[in-house]
């Protein structure tokens, strides 16, 4: 099973990955975590992702592409896991295209969306609550106008594509993680 893990910032995306991952043996792929990994890895593409974010600029959909073939290729390729999550990916209509590109290329699909709704001032409440120096409320509200435009319009690439699950993500964390284990079952 491989599906993509969706919603805003401080939906839960990442707790709900790490709850579900290994009940269904998947390998969460997180963008973050991938290019964490290439600049301590040191390789050639470490090395110009560690560029690009010394100098303060976002990476390209090709380098987090390129991450993402080599994760997803892995999975594959591993006795360990059944398939995937993506968290945090694809967040514009570009990477979501890039992706099915990608993914066709390798043999693989996605098989499901979960999105996590969660109304814009529980978001507001949580992200507020956890005292994170880029968690102000002007920096939020930036962060939520910036999903509502470029990466909430994703869902009507794939309405018609692949299965979505909506699930209440303001209920705890138990009963989402109880709904998304339902939903795909």
């Amino acid at each position: 099973m491989n599906l993509v893990l969706f919603g805003p910032p401080g939906s839960g995306k990442g707790t709900q990955a790490d709850r579900i991952k290994d009940r269904a043996r998947l390998m969460h792929i997180s963008t973050g975590d991938l290019l964490r990994a290439a600049v301590a890895a040191g390789s050639e593409l470490g090395r110009k992702v560690e560029g690009i974010l010394s100098a303060g600029e976002l990476v390209s959909d090709d380098i987090v592409l390129a991450l993402i073939k080599e994760a997803v290729g892995a999975v594959a390729e591993s006795e360990e896991y059944s398939g995937w999550i993506l968290d945090g990916f694809p967040r514009t209509l570009g990477q979501a295209s890039g992706l099915d590109s990608l993914l066709d290329a390798a043999g693989q699909k996605m098989d499901s969306v979960v999105v996590l709704e969660v109304d814009r001032d529980e978001i507001m409440k949580r992200l507020l609550s956890r005292a994170r120096g880029d968690d102000n409320p002007e920096t939020i509200s930036n962060r939520l106008d910036v999903y509502e435009a470029q990466t909430k319009p994703i869902l009507d690439y794939y309405e018609g594509r692949v299965t979505i699950h909506r699930i209440d993500g303001a209920q705890t964390m138990d009963e989402v993680t109880a709904d998304i284990e339902r939903s795909l079952a």
